[in-house]
């Protein structure tokens, strides 16, 4: 059976874990765990094997990417793996101008500012990424049950990316662009939009168990703004990948006024980060919805009681959600102990052992 059959049935090795069952909001023999950033800098083995190697060439590497995807699954017992990639792939992919520069991000070398600079974003096929349809053939081998989490940027960050030309603290060109030339700008969202469908379809049928849509900039918008603006190019996305059956998870951080809006754009996961807690998020999410998270990520820097304590109340701040899996309010921090994570991993199991 083909993987993209597997998936369309269920009938994947991975279909009965305790991650993919809490995101279908089924009874789990523990609340699974994963961390945002579980494969990265953290982890004395991954900068040992990325020493020297440009993130970009990383992620195009199958071994490579192979290597550092199971690198947390081996130390820290975690309940899923997460591809190790970079929202900015698919755009490097298609012949975006861009870079990732150490401390600072994606820096695009032509910002996207014009009608004419949408020419240079051409749809994405599967022969443009053939090293993730490999590394994804290879990963899925090697995890067995353990299910394999896909993923991509949402329209609206990959745009902030290309217009601003990089990291942006006020997103002053991006909203210039959303407030004063509005069809511009949904035609742009609307074209990363079918960018990242075609990125996470690629993931799902090389044996991906889930996707997450990153919009990690999306809690620089009111309301108001990414119901009209940000929403409906989401929306095509999540509508894409409806079909295989797979959960979708969508994050963002600073999202607290968003998560019933992210959820309503096709999320069956919403992601919150550490800033509201999950029993609230679950109100304005709305029933019918798994949530993700959120122990913020500077806990762990605190002492092992500490870290407990608070993850205690995460705990019980989700107990009466339909669905649940323990993560992060936000990435991994790169100077975090890696034995502070295995140690909330177990702690985390032991704890909701049912």
């Amino acid at each position: 059976m083909s993987e993209r059959s597997q998936q369309q049935t269920g009938r994947t090795a991975a279909h009965d874990s305790a991650f993919l069952r809490a995101c279908r909001r089924e009874s789990v023999p523990h609340t699974p765990v994963w961390f945002m950033r579980q494969a990265g800098r953290s982890l004395p083995e991954y900068r040992k094997v990325r020493e020297g190697i440009p993130m970009l060439e990383s992620c195009m590497r199958p071994e490579l990417v192979t290597e550092i995807t199971l690198q947390p699954v081996r130390r820290h017992g975690v309940d899923a793996a997460i591809f190790f990639s970079d929202i900015v792939v698919p755009l490097k992919a298609i012949g975006v101008d861009l870079d990732i520069k150490p401390g600072v991000g994606p820096v695009v070398a032509e910002p996207v500012r014009t009608r004419a600079d949408l020419e240079r974003l051409r749809p994405l096929t599967p022969d443009d990424v053939p090293y993730v349809t490999e590394a994804i053939g290879m990963l899925t081998a090697e995890l067995g049950a353990t299910p394999l989490i896909g993923f991509a940027g949402a329209p609206f960050t990959l745009a902030s990316y290309l217009i601003e030309g990089g990291p942006s603290r006020t997103y002053e060109n991006t909203k210039a662009m959303m407030y004063g030339d509005p069809q511009l700008w949904a035609d742009l969202v609307e074209r990363l939009a079918g960018i990242t469908s075609a990125f996470l379809r690629v993931q799902i049928e090389a044996g991906a168990s889930a996707v997450q849509l990153f919009d990690s900039w999306a809690g620089a918008l009111a309301p108001a703004d990414y119901r009209r603006y940000v929403m409906p190019a989401s929306r095509t996305v999540f509508d894409s990948v409806a079909g295989y059956g797979v959960p979708r998870i969508h994050f963002g951080v600073g999202t607290g006024e968003l998560l019933g809006l992210m959820g309503e754009a096709g999320a069956d996961v919403v992601g919150v980060d550490w800033r509201v807690p999950l029993d609230e998020a679950a109100r304005r999410v709305g029933p019918g919805k798994a949530l993700q998270g959120n122990l913020d990520p500077t806990v762990l820097f605190a002492p092992r009681q500490a870290v407990e304590t608070k993850t205690d109340e995460v705990l019980a701040a989700a107990r009466g959600l339909e669905g649940h899996v323990f993560n992060l309010g936000h990435g991994v921090m790169p100077s975090t102990d890696p034995d502070a994570l295995t140690r909330l991993v177990e702690y985390v199991h032991e704890r909701t052992a049912r």
